[in-house]
């Protein structure tokens, strides 16, 4: 059975048996092989079984699908032994035909095939596109024991000290006013 071999390593290890038909895979948790980081997006892309082939499709990802280096833009075949990487995350293909690890060591990335330029990895900040936003099913906490009561700023300082010298000044003028008359 053929199954996806995570490289990366802060989540080295990892794996997903392609067993159904299709089999998701993104950032949140209703995918098929969640993978929890910001270059992934939610819905990322699909591995499609199509007979003895194993078809990535993308599904319009913020950064990218690439099977060795070449990024795909609807869809591609990925064989036994090569990489696939979703943003910053890359994942082998081991099955039936792919060259096997050496005992006791880790699985190493396949290298690049030759020919076009490898497109550098991009991350969005966030990597959430409109249309994901508006279903809005997403519960979210926020944690209010970190915020504080503001200080009050010097301008407020400022203000107070007008409006008190403003009040001193128009007392003073009506002293004076009421003198003007009484010395009449």
């Amino acid at each position: 059975m053929a199954k996806l071999v995570v490289l990366t390593q802060s989540m080295a290890g990892r794996s997903c048996d392609l067993a159904s038909e299709r089999t998701t895979i993104g950032r949140i948790e209703e995918n098929n092989f969640q993978i929890s980081e910001p270059s992934v997006s939610s819905r990322h892309c699909e591995i499609l079984l199509r007979g003895n082939d194993i078809v990535v499709k993308d599904l319009g990802s913020t950064n990218g699908t690439f099977i060795n280096g070449e990024r795909i833009t609807e869809e591609g075949v990925l064989k036994p032994g090569q990489t696939l990487r979703l943003g910053n995350v890359e994942l082998k293909l081991d099955g039936p035909g792919a060259p096997a690890p050496a005992s006791g060591s880790t699985p190493a990335p396949a290298p690049a095939a030759p020919g076009p330029k490898k497109e550098a990895a991009k991350a969005a900040p966030g990597g959430v596109r409109m249309s994901e936003l508006e279903g809005g099913n997403r519960t979210v906490v926020i944690d209010t024991s970190v915020f504080t009561k503001k200080k009050p700023s010097k301008a407020l300082y400022f203000w107070i000290a007008a409006a008190v010298a403003f009040l001193v000044i128009v007392i003073l003028i009506l002293v004076l006013i009421s003198k003007v008359h009484s010395s009449e």
